[in-house]
């Protein structure tokens, strides 16, 4: 195994995967990240993420039964560099899940912690308005302090954004129109193919 630079992009993203949908495990040393099934091929894309930062090849596992699958990796050594040398917190993330300052005050990390995130727990909608589509950026963030410091990021890059109260507390942070995923796209950028597909779909209108 190895450790890279704490200022190394690919490890703001990959932070910003661990806090959407991923999770550590200090008692089994397991880092997992979850997603749907259909989602395989932004699976591979962290499992390469993972493989540079960290020389650990992770293994992909389809939940029997679910739609589903896990990107798993089982290391002591990695686990305990996300916790005590990163700032992360272990499991469960509900009212706990903090991002690091470090990888809130540098815009050169931020963006990459905000496309982790956006590519995780983040979707594209499309959006009907009088015959007009137009396009709609979501994230849901759980209650945390997590909340606050990617809410703060996307102030201080200027997006124009609302917040809005959901189930259990949560926050949806939406961004509406054209201009906002344009600048998404320009300053942020997506990973997920499944998200890139959406707006492919209206690349001509949206972009």
């Amino acid at each position: 195994m190895k450790f890279p630079n704490k200022n190394n992009c690919k490890l703001a993203e990959f932070i910003g995967i661990l806090l959407g949908d991923g999770s550590i495990s200090i008692k089994q040393y397991r880092i997992q990240i979850t997603l749907n099934k259909n989602e395989i091929n932004y699976a591979l894309y962290i499992s390469k993420i993972i493989l540079q930062l960290f020389d650990l090849k992770p293994r992909i596992k389809f939940r029997k039964n679910e739609n589903a699958l896990d990107v798993l990796v089982f290391s002591k050594q990695l686990t305990e560099f996300l916790i005590y040398e990163i700032g992360l917190f272990p499991a469960p993330k509900w009212n706990r899940a903090v991002l690091p300052k470090n990888y809130i005050d540098k815009p050169d990390l931020n963006k990459y912690v905000l496309r982790g995130y956006f590519d995780t727990d983040g979707c594209v909608v499309a959006t009907n308005n009088n015959g007009v589509i137009y396009p709609r950026l979501e994230m849901k963030i759980c209650p945390s302090p997590m909340k606050k410091s990617l809410i703060e990021i996307l102030k201080r890059r200027k997006f124009k954004f609302g917040e809005y109260t959901i189930e259990n507390n949560r926050t949806r942070v939406q961004m509406n129109g054209k201009p906002q995923l344009q600048k998404w796209m320009k300053e942020i950028g997506i990973k997920n193919p499944n998200h890139l597909e959406k707006i492919n779909k209206n690349s001509e209108a949206w972009i």
